[in-house]
């Protein structure tokens, strides 16, 4: 049997490191410690691995998820054994916190080690015509795995103050704290908007990672 498919790049990589890239658009992790993930974004397993829903760890939490109307369901995945996770063959990027944090927007969240800290963060000025505009802030020591939908590009905050998407914005660092500003005006809105009703603005020493996309239909609508 000969085919392209089985060219040796697409073999399973193994480096004996718990969370390894297998190529762009999937990770694997290495179980024994649980992870917590995305509800959805398990694509394949091997070995004795459980998946239960993840509740919210403290009736503040609870409150926060449920007046989020853009958080992402989690699970928490233990056991024995590798998970392949992806997402709508995004991009998929590690991060390794060593004691700092990372502030993450929207759904772009895939994977963390469950023995970091996390907590939801709502967005100064998200008022009601936003839809409620959360982040999820991530702290301790652990591995993070993230979703671009495309190559990002990452953007300096602290020379002038920058505007992104709210969909566009996959993380940025946790020292920034984001408004959200409107650029409608009456005259606009009566002539049929311009497709851009509100943004984040950050400025700041830190950086924002953005995706060259607004997402998909499911995320919180700016536009």
């Amino acid at each position: 049997m000969r085919s392209d498919i089985f060219d040796q790049k697409n073999l399973e990589v193994a480096t004996g490191q718990r969370f390894v890239l297998q190529n762009t658009k999937m990770l694997k992790v290495t179980l024994g410690e649980p992870v917590i993930a995305a509800k959805g974004a398990m694509v394949a397993y091997q070995g004795n691995v459980q998946f239960h829903h993840k509740g919210a760890d403290s009736l503040t939490k609870f409150v926060k998820r449920a007046m989020s109307s853009d958080d992402q369901a989690l699970m928490t995945v233990s056991g024995q054994g590798d998970v392949f996770f992806a997402r709508m063959a995004e991009n998929v990027f590690l991060i390794e916190l060593e004691g700092d944090a990372i502030s993450v927007g929207g759904s772009s969240l895939l994977a963390f080690d469950a023995a970091l800290q996390w907590d939801l963060h709502r967005t100064r000025g998200a008022g009601t015509m936003t839809g409620g505009l959360f982040n999820t802030l991530i702290q301790g020591r652990g591995s993070v795995a993230l979703t671009s939908d495309g190559t990002p590009v990452i953007l300096d905050c602290s020379q002038q103050p920058t505007f992104v998407d709210p969909n566009a914005a996959v993380c940025w660092s946790a020292n920034l704290v984001p408004d959200v500003v409107s650029s409608m005006n009456m005259t606009s809105l009566l002539r049929g908007g311009t497709g851009e009703a509100f943004q984040y603005k950050f400025h700041g020493p830190g950086f924002v990672v953005v995706q060259p996309s607004e997402g998909f239909s499911g995320a919180v609508q700016t536009s």
